[in-house]
């Protein structure tokens, strides 16, 4: 293959060669996939429906469900379908969009998470200019001020790892399409184009990174100083939700692309790659709503309308 208009189809990395295995991890993928549907789904409608939550923090976490909703739906139907019909092919079309989708919202999830961290820092630090700085005309620039971004972040690395030659075969070793095991198999060294964009990619994400940290760092300076029990369990009940989230993201997430050469192995990198890929947008509704009675309370009066009417 000389390039990569040669290339037809890729063969993504399978989970298992016995029949056996493959329904059983289409069922469990389907109940991973339809677990997550139900679990942003609900926060996306009772955030929707119930109007006291109407506030930015609740805005910014329905705009999260969506991207969750997206991210899962990107990289599960395909691996379920692959499974259940015992193939390994996607298009070369078909993995273009694949990889533009996943990029897209893992990237807007970054920027969204850096968003919600300024949330709780104006909520906490500075309660009196909270509707000044963070209205519904802000947050609705801010939310889309991280999906732009993570849009404009998939068309740069979209367009240039597929306008590389492919020289190497069209076998991934992983189940869905990524930059780095598409690079695996180019035959150029462009340097802007590997390299350059990666180190892009890189800085990107420490800044969201640092900020995320600095923000934490005078949120619990500020919750420290707040002098009743009380006030400072409430103060961190509404930050742990977060902070554990972007904690699952970062983990996986640095693990996935950062690990040493000499541990990685072709099963190791499926594991780690589910891992980023799937489990956060399963979890992270379960994250959400663990500690928080006014989202408890919403779902409830969502089941009992659902119920009995």
């Amino acid at each position: 293959m000389s390039n990569g208009s040669s290339t037809t189809e890729f063969l993504l990395l399978a989970f298992a060669d016995t029949r056996e295995l493959q329904l059983l991890h289409f069922w469990l993928f389907l109940g991973i996939y339809l677990a997550a549907l139900l679990g942003n789904g609900l926060i996306i409608t009772a955030v929707a429906c119930d109007h006291r939550l109407h506030t930015p923090m609740y805005f910014f976490l329905l705009s999260l469900a969506l991207l969750d909703l997206g991210s899962i739906s990107t990289t599960l139907p395909k691996a379920m379908s692959n499974s259940l019909w015992d193939t390994r092919a996607i298009s070369y079309l078909g993995c273009a969009a694949q990889l533009f989708l996943l990029v897209f919202f893992i990237s807007a999830e970054l920027y969204l998470l850096t968003v919600m961290a300024y949330d709780r820092f104006v909520a906490i630090c500075k309660p009196l200019h909270y509707r000044t700085l963070l209205g519904s005309r802000a947050c609705v620039h801010m939310a889309a001020a991280a999906w732009g971004s993570g849009f404009l972040h998939a068309v740069l690395h979209t367009a240039n790892t597929f306008s590389l030659p492919l020289c190497k075969g069209n076998a991934l070793d992983q189940f869905f399409c990524e930059i780095p095991q598409i690079l695996k198999l180019s035959c150029s060294d462009s340097y802007l184009r590997k390299d350059g964009l990666l180190g892009l990619n890189a800085c990107l994400t420490l800044g969201c990174f640092v900020f995320i940290v600095v923000s934490y760092v005078q949120i619990f300076r500020a919750v420290v100083r707040i002098p009743s029990e009380q006030g400072r369990y409430k103060a961190f009940s509404t930050c742990l939700p977060h902070l554990a989230v972007v904690s699952l993201y970062v983990s996986t997430g640095m693990f996935a692309h950062l690990k040493p050469p000499s541990i990685s192995s072709p099963f190791l990198d499926l594991v780690v790659s589910f891992l980023y890929s799937v489990v956060p947008p399963a979890v992270n509704p379960l994250i959400y709503s663990m500690r928080n009675q006014e989202l408890k309370e919403a779902l409830r009066k969502l089941a009992q309308w659902t119920l009995f009417h």
